[in-house]
């Protein structure tokens, strides 16, 4: 019986398996279309039966009406960690630990309270610092008062998929709602390929992969059709908890500047080459949609 386990045990860790996490997006006082948004994207979660996390910037929920948006995830069982009050990129040069680790802790003092809290940090543009006494001093940091980061394994371009859906939707309702459907789902398949790629090489074998999306109205728009896709390609959809308990996303990579996503960043530190930049937009994707007339 021992080998038996010993032998399922590398089986069960080289399959592929996503969680899906949700950054920002839902301030009510900039997007009149947020509230919708929100209750969309959590009705999809609902309708697939699948547990997610939200990391919203606390300064675009610093309001009664931000507040119960926030509200609603926790009480659908859905987890909320900490995203930043102030979205300061700690890449930044005009951001100091100090001024970072106060944010942080002001956006505990505004959510901590919510259904579903979780002292888990996701860095805002995923940005770990741009030196060894920001990145190293933040990291002590969580460690000292009870964090646990939120790297994400799949980073994508849904944002500049939004802003092409939204200004189509502007100037022709519904004409391009396929087109789009299409062309975002084939996007985030060919993300979660390559950093599925990634991960075999850097850890040899698939992680438990965490998607980074935003709560925007592509997202609210095709959720279920993201869903159903992993799912037909033989991805389970699985917790937030049971995709960080990998021990990938206990690893701290030793690079500089640090952050992106963490296959990226042991990537970079291992020397792989030929490594895409992650925040991918117009070099990448521009020319994709213009092919397509989107």
């Amino acid at each position: 019986m021992r080998s038996l386990v010993l032998w399922l045990v590398p089986v069960a860790l080289s399959a592929q398996s996503v969680a899906l996490s949700f950054d920002d997006g839902i301030n009510p006082r900039q997007q009149p279309q947020g509230k919708a948004w929100n209750s969309s994207i959590l009705a999809a979660l609902a309708k697939g039966k699948v547990k997610s996390v939200l990391f919203p910037a606390g300064k675009g929920v610093d309001s009664p009406d931000g507040l119960a948006l926030v509200r609603a995830w926790g009480e659908a069982g859905h987890l909320v960690g900490n995203h930043t009050y102030s979205h300061f990129s700690l890449a930044a040069e005009t951001t100091t630990l100090l001024a970072f680790e106060a944010d942080v802790q002001k956006y505990e003092t505004l959510l901590k309270t919510m259904p579903g809290w979780t002292p888990r940090l996701r860095f805002p543009y995923l940005k770990e610092g741009s030196t060894t006494e920001k990145r190293d001093g933040f990291r002590v940091w969580m460690s000292t008062h009870g964090y646990q980061p939120a790297p994400v394994s799949i980073d994508a371009s849904d944002w500049h998929y939004n802003a092409r859906f939204l200004d189509a939707e502007n100037d022709s309702p519904g004409t391009k709602t396929a087109g789009f459907r299409q062309a975002y789902l084939e996007h985030l398949w060919d993300r979660a390929t390559y950093y599925d790629g990634l991960a075999k090489q850097v850890l040899g074998r698939s992680a438990k992969h965490v998607l980074l999306l935003h709560t925007n109205g592509i997202n609210a728009a095709f959720l279920s059709d993201i869903i159903e896709m992993f799912r037909s390609k033989g991805w389970p959809i699985i917790s937030p908890e049971e995709a960080f308990a990998d021990p990938l996303y206990s690893m701290k990579p030793n690079v500089l500047p640090a952050g992106e996503s963490i296959l990226w960043s042991l990537a970079k530190e291992k020397g792989v080459t030929g490594l895409r930049y992650p925040g991918e937009d117009d070099i990448y994707e521009k020319p994709k949609l213009k092919a397509l007339g989107l």
